[in-house]
């Protein structure tokens, strides 16, 4: 099958975006001055030795090849600027001035070669990231709250509070949750998660997001503008006018450098014709040859290459940096904050232990009574009960004479005998004693954080439950890879009670652990350790959690999980609620600080030395062209390297590229 840009010469399809449309425009014209240029080399060795009729396709190749090149510098000079182009245009013209016609067309092919690259490598880093908005769907199907099917609808038109029914194998129309159905949905996409994941009713879901065997009736929560598919593509959108550092400097210095060269070049043409005795035709071949190696083209694009496709990477696997500045920042974090609610915990209460006081009733039989009692509060603790209860397939009986005793816990009647769930004060009303074992196995879940609730039938109690919000399955392995990766401080801020902060910490193996903070002493502490220990990331999700991402050097917001607030105020956005992405982001910062150092150094050395050898020795102009657009060709495919980094699995050794 043939190359991408061997397509582009001979589509004749209409282009499907601005960017095709430039790749197919400088494929053509490299084609063409190709075709030119190998006429003039067969026409070389016609007699008369070398034909003048060599002039008419070398012509044609100027003509076709030059005239990009002069409307660029035009633009250029109307805004009182000299480009990189007028120096590959002078080049060309001075090589056709002193009798070497062929060696200015391998110019400008050449200059036309790297340029269509160059495009066509730009294309893919936008495509990987432009082709999120090929996943959103044009049109939705309208139901009601049961599913049935009230025609087609455009999704500008979806509001919130709507219903939408997605049928097996469709895009999912809008953000909602889902009301009716299961399912399992590829979220990719959106969130970069690599299997699909279970949908059932309660379930958030995305738009873009595909469904799978399933039909799920979804309620809209977002309007179109404000879905996060919409969000990502603003966010990449801004991204790519938001730039690094490096390439701030080196946009600054094109003009002025450009005015450095054109000035030498003059001297290296004046200097030896005019006072050496050197030959006007060998004083100005010289100073072309000057002129091509001194030109920063490679220079140029060894930032953007690399940090578009270190962006474009982000976003495939569900992280978005916000500009090319921040992806050059997370390379520099030495120290990481997390928020423990919502980021290192799953942010809502969950059962983690139980015991069935040595034996009695046994474990599930404990959870099952529990289970049945709370199935008519609304209390988060009982949810939690209730979903341990579903998780283990129990199946519930129902309970007669329920009745929620404020502050001490709930009641009920089952098989003619009542069953409470609450703390020791519900306990002692139905006369229940704390036994030794009971005591000892509560302060230990105390000690921990939990929250500890006690069963009971009668006057007995049978067991006992604690519950507390559950650490993130990959948190442990999130910093222990921090650390692999070099980071020297892990925080855990929060505003939880120390002892159940000190208890999470103690788990995850963090540095440090603030705990009890309010959001303005949150800020505190960052704008201490930014002052004291340098790069400093703050890694959160909720409201309170915005402010100190913001003082921090990067923050980083939990997309799926996180508030608007913290989705907007953070520099890089993970969109899944995999934390341990936030070692790829510092990762793949470190790697791009590394590529762009290398694209740096490599095009300053490389241009210092053939300038070196043109003043000295002399450098033929074809070989000039050739190591000059090389060394351009080379940068780009280092930096285009980044496109294809994978975040790095979970390994028991430091990382490495």
């Amino acid at each position: 099958m043939a190359h991408p840009l061997i397509r582009a010469i001979f589509d004749t399809s209409p282009p499907s975006s601005e960017e095709e449309a430039e790749v197919r425009l400088f494929a053509r014209v490299t084609a063409v001055v190709l075709v030119g240029m190998a006429a003039g080399m067969l026409l070389e060795w016609v007699p008369p030795d070398p034909s003048v009729w060599r002039w008419v396709p070398l012509g044609i190749a100027y003509l076709v090849g030059g005239w990009r090149i002069a409307l660029d510098t035009w633009e250029d000079l109307k805004k009182g600027r000299l480009s990189i182009d007028f120096l590959m245009g002078a080049a060309a013209v001075g090589a056709a001035v002193v009798g070497e016609p062929l060696e200015g067309v391998v110019l400008i092919f050449l200059f036309s070669l790297s340029n269509t690259l160059e495009a066509y490598a730009m294309g893919r880093t936008r495509r990987a990231v432009g082709a999120l908005m090929e996943i959103r769907p044009e049109e939705a199907t309208f139901s009601d709250a049961e599913g049935n099917d009230r025609g087609r609808l455009p999704i500008e038109e979806l509001r919130v509070g709507h219903h939408v029914l997605v049928r097996p194998g469709e895009r999912i129309a809008a953000d909602g949750e889902v009301v009716q159905g299961r399912s399992s949905v590829d979220q990719s996409a959106i969130t970069g998660e690599s299997v699909p994941v279970s949908k059932e009713p309660g379930s958030e879901v995305f738009a873009g997001t595909m469904n799978g065997q399933g039909a799920l009736v979804v309620e809209v929560t977002r309007d179109p503008g404000q879905t996060m598919l919409a969000k990502i593509i603003r966010l990449v959108s801004e991204a790519r006018d938001r730039k690094a550092p490096a390439q701030q400097f080196i946009d600054r210095f094109a003009h002025p450098y450009t005015l450095i060269v054109v000035a030498a070049t003059a001297m290296a043409f004046l200097i030896p014709w005019a006072l050496l005795g050197t030959s006007w035709n060998d004083a100005l071949y010289r100073s072309m040859s000057l002129l091509v190696v001194a030109s920063p083209c490679a220079l140029v694009i060894s930032t953007p290459s690399a940090v578009l496709s270190a962006i474009a990477n982000g976003a495939r696997h569900g992280v978005l940096f916000k500009g090319g500045a921040y992806l050059d920042l997370a390379g520099t974090i030495e120290t990481v904050a997390f928020d423990k609610t919502g980021t290192l915990t799953v942010g809502r209460a969950r059962l983690l232990d139980l015991s069935d006081l040595d034996g009695g009733l046994g474990e599930e039989e404990v959870l099952r009574l529990a289970a049945a009692v709370e199935q008519r509060s609304e209390h988060h603790l009982a949810r939690a009960i209730l979903e341990a209860a579903r998780e283990r397939d129990l199946t519930l009986p129902p309970v007669e004479a329920f009745e929620a005793v404020s502050g001490r816990g709930v009641q009920g009647r089952l098989d003619g005998e009542t069953v409470w769930v609450g703390n020791s004060t519900i306990a002692a009303e139905h006369g229940a004693r704390e036994t030794a074992s009971l005591a000892g196995w509560t302060a230990e879940q105390s000690s921990l954080g939990r929250t500890v609730v006690w069963v009971g039938r009668g006057d007995r109690a049978v067991g006992a439950l604690a519950l507390g919000d559950a650490l993130r399955r990959n948190a442990p392995a999130t910093i222990r890879h921090l650390k692999q990766e070099g980071i020297r401080w892990v925080v855990m801020l929060t505003g939880d009670h120390p002892e159940v902060a000190r208890a999470v910490a103690a788990e995850l193996g963090v540095d440090q652990v603030r705990a009890g903070l309010l959001p303005h002493q949150k800020v505190e502490v960052i704008r201490d350790l930014v002052s004291e220990e340098g790069g400093v990331t703050m890694v959160g999700d909720g409201v309170n959690d915005a402010p100190a991402m913001a003082a921090s050097t990067v923050g980083i917001a939990m997309g799926a999980a996180g508030t608007d607030v913290a989705i907007e105020t953070a520099d890089v956005v993970l969109m899944s609620d995999d934390i341990e992405k936030v070692d790829y982001v510092i990762h793949l910062g470190k790697r791009s600080r590394k590529v762009v150092k290398q694209n740096v150094w490599f095009s300053v050395g490389w241009m210092a030395v053939l300038v070196l050898i043109t003043l000295t020795v002399g450098l033929a102009l074809p070989l000039a062209v050739v190591a000059h657009e090389g060394s351009t060709l080379l940068v780009a495919v280092n930096g285009l390297r980044l496109l294809t980094s994978e975040p790095h699995p979970p390994t028991s050794g430091p990382h490495r590229d």
